[in-house]
């Protein structure tokens, strides 16, 4: 028997899931204050929570048998999870299951924005007659574009495509065949789809790359006439300049179920009238709250009983022997996937994983979970971790692969990450120096030996004399301090590619100012103080 302490309200739906497994002993104890929950989760295996109760500190703590958390919906603002997989306790959470409760309410303000529901409903109720100031659009034959092409933009778009509109596409982790395979024009550039597009409507996460991804001036690029609907997060868009290009009448309207600051007060939003609100509902319909409560009790069984992982988005529990064998060279996988990432140009299509010498002998699952990690975490939202990393990457429709061989040149053991896009491929390779420290020994062609910490500047420049001088002097005048810089070259190539430490990351100006170097083709930032 297992005890199941579901410390949450939970649909009634799905405590009847949970009771169908009769090896589980269900405490259904929901609203309790930490002290009256101690005694609860003390001899549970499991606890299921939403998120009131917090898995973390003194409760967490008293959890002596606890193996597994669920959390019933997507955030894990409440859980610990690095205590909770120092514990080797498994976290699962339910990211698809308001997948279409969410899709559903983005076409619902497709419809309204459309026809104007909300100020005709007014309006009429107030007993006006105004039929002729509702002239409404029809979506038949128009064109929407889904910025986000995870599980809910791809059921937004099957919903498009049956009321016969064109659908446009842009994510940069998803590649072209994706695209074509759900019918969708993918596109290049984000700026070609609000061009293009007589209906936005947002479905990305939320993370610093996407912050104000709709700035002033891409709203003010967008098709005129276009309406924009956002019902992922709040922050997405630059509310000012939004209200700013619909009482200009360059865009036709705006529904909004989130907001940069929630709930969002007096906003000056409220005060147009072609502006749409609801108070973030994606999730908020009975179907939805179901299907979480049935989804993460089937997950919770299917854990217990059978040692199956579904939706983690913490680590496997690890021997302890085998985790520090790892550590060091987890830490290095994971800095290549972030460098190869920064390399690229368009969506990933291809990521290959090399194990050489010594390396070949170690358990490769993780190790292409965490170069996976390491790649994707910095442009998705949820937690990217060895235990979801490759399943996310299949879904964004990305090949994987790996490699082993006992022979190696040059060094011991080497890890290989090979990443290829439309563009072509990139391959970096690192060791471990002393058996701890990760070093980058080769990028494509080049050989060099450059430790992978603190705030590196990569650029690849032409192999002649005066342009590290250049590079010295320019940093200087800005006042960055250069802490190392090692320079590789290739065999028969008259470029090379140099590896700086600097004291701080370099703003979007610098880094421009070195990219004007006439002798530098190519300069990018990487920071794995992070």
């Amino acid at each position: 028997m297992f005890k199941v302490f579901v410390a949450d309200k939970l649909a009634a739906e799905g405590i009847a899931a949970l009771q169908e497994y009769p090896q589980l002993e269900i405490d259904f104890s929901p609203g309790l204050d930490v002290e009256a929950a101690l005694a609860h989760i003390a001899d549970a295996d499991a606890v299921i929570v939403r998120s009131e109760t917090k898995i973390r500190g003194k409760l967490l703590a008293a959890a002596s048998k606890l193996r597994v958390v669920g959390r019933a919906g997507i955030g894990v603002d409440n859980i610990d999870l690095d205590a909770a997989t120092e514990r080797g306790i498994v976290v699962l959470n339910t990211p698809d299951a308001n997948a279409t409760t969410t899709a559903e309410l983005a076409i619902a303000h497709l419809f309204s924005l459309s026809r104007q529901l909300p100020e005709a409903d007014r309006t009429t109720r107030n007993g006006e007659w105004l039929r002729s100031k509702f002239m409404g659009s029809e979506v038949t034959g128009k064109t929407l574009g889904i910025v986000g092409f995870g599980t809910i933009g791809r059921l937004v778009a099957e919903r498009a495509r049956g009321l016969k509109m064109q659908v446009l596409g842009f994510d940069p982790f998803v590649n072209p065949q994706t695209f074509e395979s759900h019918g969708v024009a993918g596109c290049a550039e984000l700026d070609t789809l609000l061009a293009a597009s007589d209906y936005v409507t947002l479905h990305c996460p939320m993370t610093k790359d996407t912050r104000n991804l709709l700035s002033a001036t891409r709203l003010r690029a967008m098709k005129k006439g276009a309406r924009l609907i956002n019902c992922a997060r709040g922050g997405l868009i630059d509310e000012e300049a939004l209200l700013e290009v619909i009482t200009s009448g360059h865009l036709a309207g705006a529904a909004l179920d989130v907001f940069a600051q929630e709930p969002p007060g007096a906003s000056p939003l409220f005060g147009h009238p072609r502006i749409q609100f609801t108070p973030h509902l994606g999730a908020s319909t009975e179907e939805a709250q179901t299907a979480t409560g049935v989804e993460i009790a089937h997950q919770i069984a299917a854990f217990l009983l059978r040692d199956e992982i579904r939706n983690a988005v913490n680590l496997q529990s690890v021997p302890p022997e085998r985790l520090a064998q790892l550590e060091p060279y987890l830490q290095l996988a994971r800095r290549l996937g972030k460098l190869v990432g920064k390399m690229l140009d368009g969506p990933l299509l291809e990521i290959e994983v090399g194990f050489y010498g010594h390396a070949a002998e170690l358990d490769s699952q993780p190790l292409v979970a965490a170069v996976l990690a390491g790649l994707l975490q910095e442009h998705l939202e949820i937690p990217i971790t060895r235990v979801n990393a490759a399943h996310l990457a299949r879904r964004q429709g990305i090949k994987l692969s790996e490699i082993k061989a006992a022979e190696v040149r040059d060094y011991l053991s080497v890890l290989r990450v090979t990443a290829r896009d439309a563009g072509g491929s990139r391959c970096l390779e690192g060791t471990l120096f002393d058996g701890r420290h990760p070093r980058l020994v080769r990028v494509n062609d080049y050989a060099l030996e450059a430790p992978l910490e603190g705030h590196l500047i990569f650029t690849r420049h032409a192999d002649q004399p005066g342009v590290i001088g250049t590079l010295g002097e320019l940093l200087g005048r800005e006042g960055v301090n250069i802490s190392r810089m090692q320079v590789g070259a290739a065999e028969g190539r008259d470029s090379a590619i140099g590896v700086l430490a600097v004291s701080h990351p370099l703003h979007a100006t610098q880094l421009a100012a070195i990219a004007s170097i006439p002798a530098v083709d190519k300069v990018l930032q990487v920071d794995f103080s992070l």
